[in-house]
Formats: C-alpha cells, sequence, structure tokens
C-alpha cells in the first residue's frame, strides 16, 4: 500500500516541480513577450497611467506633456500645439502603441530606466507616484513654427540642422495629424482616429522628413561636385555641356531645362544653372567608385537619426554608363531623405565636417539631474577645408545669380542648390531645394522637399516651390 502512496506523490513532487521551473523560465525569460501581448491589457492598463514625463523644444517650451484625468487611467498625455511637432513626438497610444520620440524614449518617458533604479525605489519605499524624465530636445518652436508656415498645406517635409554639431532645429512633413486625437482616453474614438489616419492616401502617419527617401535629383549635383574637386579639378575646369546628350549604350537622350551658356562650361557655371549634360559628363569622367565614396562620406548608405526611426539613403551599386551618368544628376536609383541633403548642405557649410544629426539633447530626472547628455559628433570629414569652402562660393553664386534666386535674403549671403526630380513618367516631378546661410559664417542648413510640383517637367521646380521655403526657415533662424 505504501509504495503506490510513494508513486503518486513523486509524480505529485515532479508536477509540482515542473510548475514552478515553468513559472519560473516565463518570469525570467518570457516577461518581455508576455508583456508585449496584445491581449494582455493589464499591463497596458498600468504604463497608459504612468505619469510619463514632458518632452521640451528649447527654451523648455512643453511640446508633450502629461495633466491629470478623471478616469481610470489617471493620466492624459496631451501635446499642446497639436500636429505641430508630431514628426518629433510622434503618439502614445492605448491600442497603437507609440512612435517618434514616445516610442524610442520611452524607457525614460515612463521612468523605467536602469538610470532611474534608485528614483524608483524612493518612490515606492514613500507611496510616491512614479514620476518619468523628461527629454530635451533641439528643435527651436520660432523655426518649426517657420517651417511648418512656410510648407502650408503642401505635401512634403523640412529638415534644418545646426550645421557645427547636427542639432536638429525643425523637422517637419505635410499632411500633419493631431497625436492628441490617438491619445485620446475614449479607446474607441482613439482607434476610429488612428484607423482613419492610417486609411490615408496622403500618409499622414509618415515622417517624410526621415523616413522617407526621393530622387533628390539635381541637389546631387553638389556630391558630384565635391567628386569632382576632390579628383583634382577647381571651379573653373571646364566640361563638355551639349544642349542634349546620347547615353552611353542607349538611344536615349539627356537634355538639359535651361540654357548651360555654351557648349564647354565651368563647374561653376554649370552648377549655378544646374546643366544636366555637364554634370553627366562630369560623372562620366569621375566613374562610380569616386561618386559613390564621396556620396557615403556625406551619409549615404548609413542610417541616421535612429531615435525618429530614420532610415538610409541609397546610391546604387554597379552601374552602367548610363546608368552613371543619370545618377550624377541625382536620378536613376539614386534615393535621399530630406535629413540625408540637409546634411550634405551642412557638411558643406562646416568646412567639409559631417556632424551626425541628433534631436535629444538631454534626458533630466524628475528632480532636473541630467541623466543623460548628448555630446556633438563627426560622422566625417566629407571635403578637405579648402575644397568645402569653394563649394560653398559655387552655392552662392547659385543663390545670387543663378536658379536658387527665389532663396535670397537682403544683406545676408545665401549659398543653395535647386533640385528637380522624376521617378516616374505619370506622375509630378519632385521640387527640392538645398541650402546654408549665412555665407560667411553658417549657422543652419536646410533641405525642403514638396512632392508632386505642380510644375512643368522642364521648369526649375524646386527654385519655383522649394526656395522660398527654405528662404523662411533661414530667415526666422537669423
Amino acid at each position: 500500500m505504501n509504495r503506490p502512496i510513494r508513486r503518486v506523490a513523486f509524480v505529485a513532487m515532479m508536477m509540482f516541480a515542473l510548475l514552478l521551473a515553468n513559472g519560473t523560465y516565463m518570469m525570467i525569460f518570457r516577461q518581455s513577450s508576455l508583456e508585449a501581448q496584445p491581449q494582455n491589457r493589464r499591463v497596458r492598463d498600468a504604463q497608459f497611467a504612468q505619469d510619463r514625463g514632458a518632452i521640451l523644444a528649447a527654451g523648455k517650451t512643453e511640446i508633450a506633456k502629461t495633466t491629470t484625468a478623471k478616469d481610470r487611467f489617471k493620466f492624459q498625455r496631451v501635446y499642446p500645439a497639436g500636429e505641430l511637432y508630431a514628426p518629433v513626438t510622434g503618439f502614445y497610444s492605448y491600442d497603437h502603441g507609440s512612435s517618434g520620440l514616445e516610442s524610442s524614449a520611452n524607457a525614460a518617458l515612463s521612468g523605467t530606466d536602469d538610470a532611474l533604479f534608485v528614483r524608483r525605489l524612493i518612490d515606492l519605499a514613500t507611496a510616491r507616484t512614479p514620476q518619468g524624465a523628461s527629454v530635451q530636445t533641439t528643435i527651436v518652436p520660432r523655426i518649426q513654427q517657420a517651417a511648418a508656415a512656410a510648407l502650408g498645406n503642401q505635401k512634403g517635409a523640412v529638415v534644418a540642422l545646426d550645421p557645427t554639431t547636427g542639432a536638429v532645429l525643425a523637422l517637419v512633413t505635410s499632411p500633419r495629424y493631431d497625436p492628441n486625437a490617438i491619445a485620446s482616453h475614449d479607446v474607441d474614438a482613439a482607434g476610429r482616429a488612428y484607423d482613419t489616419l492610417a486609411a490615408d492616401p496622403t500618409r499622414p502617419l509618415s515622417n517624410r522628413a526621415a523616413r522617407e527617401i526621393y530622387p533628390p535629383g539635381s541637389t546631387f549635383k553638389l556630391v558630384t561636385a565635391a567628386a569632382a574637386l576632390a579628383d583634382g579639378k577647381t571651379p573653373d575646369s571646364t566640361v563638355a555641356s551639349p544642349n542634349r546628350l546620347k547615353l552611353p549604350g542607349t538611344s536615349t537622350y539627356l537634355p538639359n531645362s535651361t540654357n548651360c551658356g555654351g557648349t564647354q562650361v565651368s563647374i561653376t557655371q554649370a552648377l549655378k544653372v544646374s546643366c544636366n549634360t555637364a554634370f553627366a559628363n562630369l560623372g562620366l569622367q569621375l566613374g562610380e567608385d569616386k561618386l559613390r565614396k564621396q556620396a557615403q562620406l556625406f551619409g549615404f548608405d548609413q542610417r541616421h537619426l535612429a531615435e525618429l526611426g530614420g532610415v538610409a539613403s541609397q546610391f546604387p551599386d554597379q552601374l552602367e554608363d548610363s546608368q552613371l551618368a543619370l545618377s550624377a544628376i541625382g536620378q536613376y536609383d539614386v534615393a535621399a531623405s530630406p535629413l540625408q541633403m540637409a546634411m550634405v548642405t551642412s557638411a558643406i557649410a562646416n568646412d567639409g565636417v559631417l556632424m551626425d544629426p541628433y534631436v535629444v539633447s538631454m534626458v533630466q530626472a524628475p528632480d532636473l539631474k541630467p541623466i543623460q547628455t548628448h555630446k556633438p559628433t563627426a560622422l566625417s570629414t566629407a571635403m578637405t577645408p579648402a575644397n568645402a569652402r569653394e563649394l560653398q562660393q559655387m552655392m552662392g553664386i547659385v543663390v545670387s545669380q543663378g536658379t536658387g534666386s527665389s532663396a535670397q535674403i537682403p544683406g545676408i549671403g545665401v549659398g543653395g542648390k535647386t533640385g528637380t526630380a522624376q521617378s516616374d513618367l505619370s506622375r509630378k516631378p519632385y521640387a527640392w531645394f538645398t541650402s546654408f546661410a549665412p555665407l560667411d559664417a553658417p549657422k543652419i542648413a536646410v533641405a525642403v522637399v514638396i512632392e508632386d510640383a505642380a510644375v512643368p517637367r522642364n521648369d526649375i521646380a524646386g527654385g519655383r516651390l522649394a526656395a522660398p521655403v527654405a528662404r523662411a526657415v533661414m530667415e526666422a533662424a537669423l
């Protein structure tokens, strides 16, 4: 009789041991995945009821904050300026997670960051409501406001950088959305708002400034010009500039959208009037390796601004000569984000040194003690100082005498480059402009892209549409 009892007891003991082992395994190894399960509403309820820290623009302007609420969540996430800073803050939603800094800085904002461990213990011991850290951004409100107002309802994006540090001064996309609607405690209404935005064909939830890439068109001629200067050419070096160029190995001709000024022009003249055939010939002379190397020195083929989910801009591999000629003028499979083109201009303006772009300058504990401070970092030396200064002057001529005249600011020297890019003959071209100012001591670099430019294909859309937007942003900064 004792033997059957012992067997039952042994089996029961093994089952309890396995149960304890499984519980321990889930607590140690599966906690994160279980907490992330969409069905786990208790965890989401606890997270949504946290007193999250504020997200701040320069000057301590609150662009995302938490207020008390008289409902089951106790705290409401609020975006005081509505859609203005949405590409930076992102949204914080019950059913649809988070985006932007609300996502990438979640540990700090929610107070779960390792640096706040002691603070959490004190809060637990004193029964004080836990509070998240605040995140200080580099965004300057007056520049952000100017960028949004100048872009208006045009579909596109604006990025402004400090060339000397890489700090993001403004980041605007359009169409826009109001994150308050998605953060509502009326979960059903918030879900409907999100579904409406997600289904909108204009994609208002998309961050066009850092997460979308476009053919950069003639703004990429800055990269080709930089590669030519690195190869030993000078601003006065001449290059063939026929009215049209037969692409090697094809029966297709590349036309010019402007009068280049002759069949042999200087690189300065070619940049001034944005001569396609001259830069295509320049690209063929340089070869794909030198052009690709220069593009990569400016940051192509790398991800930047990871805190906002930035994607890599692209320069294609294994080019045939016809493809190389088109790539040299920012066509074929060359693709860049507005952030990337702002980085190109920023490096030129900073005497050739490319700074790593960043949008979070500091994270502060609830007692305002800094727990993380960003230090500006150089990514590369994209150009020699001498070559960069030559290209600065060439870009100054583009604005003072050439296609970028719409970016002129009285009393202030401006350097810039226009661009009109085509990705598909069935759609309207993209209008680009990238610039920096002042010319003699740069303080801001700006890139603007406008999708679906309503101008003729042979027009300099960047000069007509995008340059005035850049000018407004630079004026606000200066």
